[in-house]
């Protein structure tokens, strides 16, 4: 079960059998949200911890995040995607999460940034909200494995780890 951690309460939102069950993304914009003209986006910071320490001293070594190949192949990125109607904004970008990373975990309700772009393929514009995952377990199979690959970075020094 994948849960979102708010405060002190659990809550189930999303199971990864739900989305990967059928091994499909969500597609069409028929149930995505807009603000103002804005396609709303959600995504996730997939992130873990490389060695579990007793302490609670740790090392900005100790942490790595995952990125995914874009679809186009053309750099690495979070995952995100697009907000629908019938889902809550941490909903959207589990589920996001899930169908392009292949990953599950908490998503914590804060939340670490919005921004605004212009799709340069599209000339849409859009609003992105993001948030950390802790990941807690890494997925097989998952909607866009065939589309996308998946790497591990280290945070402290980034360009090296991509090398």
């Amino acid at each position: 079960m994948v849960a979102l951690v708010a405060q002190e309460t659990i809550v189930s939102l999303v199971t990864p059998e739900n989305v990967v069950g059928n091994l499909v993304s969500r597609t069409g914009r028929h149930l995505q949200r807009y603000q103002k003209g804005r396609r709303q986006v959600v995504g996730c910071i997939p992130y873990r911890y490389k060695c579990v320490k007793q302490s609670l001293d740790i090392n900005e070594e100790d942490l790595e995040v995952l990125v995914i190949s874009s679809q186009k192949g053309k750099g690495m990125l979070f995952p995100k995607g697009g907000w629908e109607i019938d889902e809550s904004i941490q909903e959207a970008a589990l589920r996001e999460t899930i169908e392009e990373a292949g990953v599950t975990g908490i998503v914590e309700c804060e939340l670490l940034g919005e921004w605004n772009f212009k799709s340069r393929a599209h000339n849409t514009d859009y609003q992105g909200y993001m948030f950390p995952l802790l990941v807690q377990d890494q997925l097989a199979e998952w909607p866009e494995k065939n589309v996308r690959s998946r790497k591990w970075v280290c945070t402290f020094m980034p360009v090296t780890c991509f090398l």
